[in-house]
């Protein structure tokens, strides 16, 4: 499944005109930094469809629209790891290694920061 998102979203980049595949080191870093903002605004938005607001006794959870939001969020999120050139195994073997370090936090107590224990990612 993952593999047809990554599919489907290079070909919607390629459509509005972003190959991230063909893309040079200035051309990553301002398309990551692009995507890095519209992530900023989709996050906005998602945190405005719950009611945050706790004085505001208005505000309902719009659980839909925060489910359209989430998958703005893949959009951008898939686009910045193809940008860094990453597959969508190379995304799931990284989010594999990455949850075993985040269990072994927990199971420590994560009472320091350890800047080395993600470098095998």
């Amino acid at each position: 499944m993952l593999e047809q998102i990554w599919d489907l979203q290079r070909a919607l980049n390629l459509r509005i005109g972003v190959d991230t595949a063909s893309m040079n080191e200035e051309e990553k870093t301002r398309w990551a930094l692009n995507y890095c903002r519209a992530m900023s605004q989709e996050i906005a938005e998602l945190t405005d469809s719950v009611p945050w607001k706790w004085w505001a006794k208005y505000q309902k959870f719009d659980e839909q629209n925060a489910r359209v939001e989430v998958v703005d969020l893949f959009h951008f999120l898939i686009s910045i790891a193809q940008v860094l050139g990453m597959s969508a195994a190379d995304v799931h073997a990284a989010y594999l290694k990455k949850n075993e370090v985040n269990l072994k936090r927990q199971d420590t107590g994560y009472t320091t920061k350890d800047e080395t224990d993600s470098r095998h990612i």
